[in-house]
């Protein structure tokens, strides 16, 4: 269990520093249905990690991935391929960051932000986390490690809810602090977003890059 864990934190260190749910989540406190669209927005977002990580933890399962020590032949060529795909994103968001001097360009649907219901924002939420191939690929090298290992059924739900406690705490927090202390929290939380906006592609590319260097390390050790 002690083993899975580790291999799961910096997996959802990767999908919670992710800028733009945060972002997201920060515009949504900022607009007129404050409450119930950040509301929706978090359990979309939580909802879509658990659906991704328990797909994925299912898949490595029905695909004879498991082994007692975790570290079959076949879990290893999984994680060398996510690695892989980790590396190929990090380019990516390189190749994208903006030039020296000009300002980020955000996806359009922000704009509209302040116009969501509740029920569209827990959509976006969900796609964020389970259909963005960023997020996508971190919580699929969770749930495979989690399917391949040696672990009970209850471990496994307990190694799921610990990947999603930290994966969305940075969408959590956010809302929870601005419902218990909204004057003081707008400040803050607008300074975060200014911030994230301007590194968005930096902060992605770095990430990207330390988990796809330690997934291809990994996968390369089990394989050969």
């Amino acid at each position: 269990m002690g083993e899975v864990v580790g291999d799961l934190l910096p997996l959802a260190l990767g999908v919670a520093i992710s800028p733009i749910p945060i972002i997201a989540v920060i515009l949504m406190l900022f607009a007129p249905r404050a409450g119930g669209t950040s509301f929706g927005f978090l359990l979309g977002w939580l909802l879509g990690i658990v659906v991704a990580t328990v797909v994925f933890r299912w898949l490595a399962t029905v695909s004879d991935l498991y082994a007692d020590s975790g570290g079959s032949t076949g879990v290893a060529w999984v994680k060398l391929l996510l690695g892989v795909v980790m590396l190929l994103l990090a380019l990516n968001q390189w190749r994208s960051r903006p030039a020296p001097g000009t300002q980020a360009e955000l996806p359009k649907w922000m704009a509209a932000i302040d116009k969501f219901t509740a029920a569209k924002a827990l959509g976006l939420g969900f796609a964020l986390s389970a259909i963005n191939p960023k997020n996508l690929a971190m919580c699929a090298a969770a749930g495979v490690a989690i399917g391949a290992a040696a672990l009970s059924g209850g471990q496994q739900t307990v190694a799921v809810a610990v990947f999603t406690i930290i994966a969305g705490c940075t969408v959590a927090v956010p809302v929870l602090a601005y419902a218990v202390a909204r004057s003081r929290m707008r400040a803050p939380l607008d300074r975060l977003k200014v911030w994230l906006e301007a590194n968005n592609a930096t902060v992605m590319f770095v990430l990207l890059l330390v988990i796809g260097v330690v997934l291809v390390g990994k996968g390369i050790a089990g394989a050969f």
